[in-house]
């Protein structure tokens, strides 16, 4: 089985978003450190991890099909964030925005009759429900509390992530 070229380089487009994420994450988890938010700083590196998960899942998919990975420059993320609310907002805005990604390359898959990647990328649907509807809740915990009750949503946070599964 072979990929299309056009679909290779499509889904060589997702690993840079994905990895992009992931070092959005990664960056937002540093300044929820710097805040004092250490468990903010948890949630935030385990999500970093996740989106490289996903790149590492894509690629992995583009050689078993027979296909190229070719790794590309990424944009330095943004810092300098004014609240935990701004963050939270920015990765919900993230979500929203790799979901879309994903939407695409499956109309691409679609377009294409390429069942392989469709197949391949019901999981990244499935996972971006997960993933908006995890960081909609957050956002709504931060709004709830305020800035100056964060204690409060990491007393939350901290009960979530110990009943999270970890991501397949």
């Amino acid at each position: 089985m072979m990929l299309s070229d056009s679909m290779n380089k499509a889904l060589n487009g997702q690993i840079a978003n994905e990895l992009f994420a992931s070092m959005t994450y990664r960056q937002m988890a540093f300044e929820f450190d710097v805040m004092g938010l250490k468990v903010f700083a948890a949630k935030f590196q385990s999500q970093a991890d996740e989106e490289h998960d996903h790149a590492m899942r894509i690629a992995k998919y583009i050689l078993d099909s027979g296909g190229n990975v070719e790794l590309s420059a990424l944009d330095k993320p943004q810092s300098g964030y004014k609240s935990a609310q701004a963050m939270v907002e920015a990765a919900l805005a993230s979500e929203i925005k790799v979901s879309k990604q994903i939407y695409g390359l499956m109309d691409q898959a679609e377009s294409e009759k390429d069942h392989s990647t469709r197949s391949f990328l019901k999981w990244f649907i499935d996972e971006q429900v997960e993933e908006v509807s995890t960081m909609s809740d957050l956002l709504q915990l931060v709004k709830m509390a305020g800035e100056s009750n964060l204690v409060l949503v990491e007393q939350r946070l901290h009960e979530l992530m110990k009943t999270e599964t970890p991501a397949e």
